[in-house]
């Protein structure tokens, strides 16, 4: 890995907060970035889109932007086409790669497409959810079944649903975040998460996490604001696993088209120890309870050049050199 001069980086925009269901992580993660970045000598300065015109970034003369902006409108591509237009790099996937990952729907048919695993699923359409379709759901994917809105992260209006009882409820709550229901078939068995860094032939990745949450309730609250959550890595799988996820996560990285970084999130079905995917995260959580982090740590890379590798690959979709690539 090539050295990175923190004074080639240029002045450094951290956008995060926003207007999305996720601004609170989104804040707790920028703020560690933006504080990192700093330690390590960049000229980095915090950058609020809900507060601020994205303009003010070109007249302002900022050389790069480190997303740490979470769920829509940060995560989904919309920011990522305002950069490419203002010509100003960015950490994390392109405009096509940042919008597909974030609608969970179209994430799973291009990896069904690509013959890589993922849990069966029933979407309900905005114009398909009435109570005798919500109800059929289960007769296709049985029970427990998992009910989300498509294109929302952090756990944000899922539902466990034990019974069909439960089946108008769930959809409720998701539609809430989301005019289309994604239904998707319950996986028993360990979640486990996996971190990509690099673009193309130089994309990794990292130690996969294994995550044993209270009663398998990986929910938001959990996620980040309490400490009953184990994470363990290394993961404690067997070596044979923990390759094979890695090896499909890399996969899954690549069919989508993304680059600089990225989170895979997994579920090993406990009956043959078989790997589903379950989304892929292009601009990952970097909070203290986050998981790329904690992954890099296990490589040996540290949460400060963690930030300042990932800040190091901002690139644009046309692939416009970049003075400041350092060697």
């Amino acid at each position: 890995m090539s050295v990175v001069e923190p004074q080639a980086l240029g002045k450094v925009a951290v956008l995060f907060g926003g207007s999305s269901a996720e601004r609170e992580i989104s804040i707790m993660s920028g703020t560690g970035v933006l504080e990192a970045l700093r330690s390590r000598g960049v000229d980095a300065h915090p950058f609020d889109p809900a507060d601020r015109d994205l303009a003010e970034l070109r007249r302002e003369g900022f050389a790069r932007c480190f997303v740490a902006l979470h769920g829509r409108h940060g995560e989904d591509g919309t920011v990522q086409g305002a950069l490419e237009l203002l010509g100003i790099p960015y950490t994390g996937s392109g405009v096509m790669a940042s919008s597909v990952a974030m609608d969970k729907v179209m994430t799973k048919r291009i990896w069904q497409a690509d013959g890589l695993p993922t849990p069966r699923y029933v979407r309900l359409a905005f114009d398909q959810q009435s109570r005798e379709q919500i109800n059929a759901v289960p007769d296709v994917l049985g029970l427990p079944l998992i009910v989300k809105p498509p294109r929302e992260g952090s756990s944000i209006g899922v539902t466990k649903v034990e019974g069909y009882s439960q089946m108008q409820d769930a959809v409720a709550l998701a539609v809430r975040y989301d005019a289309d229901v994604l239904c998707e078939e319950f996986i028993e068995g360990e979640e486990v998460t996996c971190a990509l860094l690099g673009s193309g032939l130089d994309a990794v990745a990292l130690p996969v996490v294994r995550i044993a949450a209270p009663e398998g309730a990986y929910d938001y609250q959990n996620k980040y604001f309490t400490d009953d959550v184990k994470y363990h890595c290394p993961s404690g799988l067997p070596e044979a696993e923990e390759h094979e996820i890695r090896r499909i996560a890399l996969a899954a990285y690549h069919q989508l088209g993304c680059r600089g970084w990225g989170r895979a999130d997994l579920m090993i079905r406990a009956s043959d120890r078989k790997p589903f995917l379950l989304e892929m995260n292009t601009s990952p959580g970097m909070t203290s309870h986050s998981l790329v982090p904690m992954s890099a740590r296990a490589a040996g890379i540290a949460y400060e050049d963690l930030c300042l590798r990932v800040l190091a690959t901002a690139s644009l979709d046309s692939g416009t050199p970049i003075r400041s690539e350092a060697n």
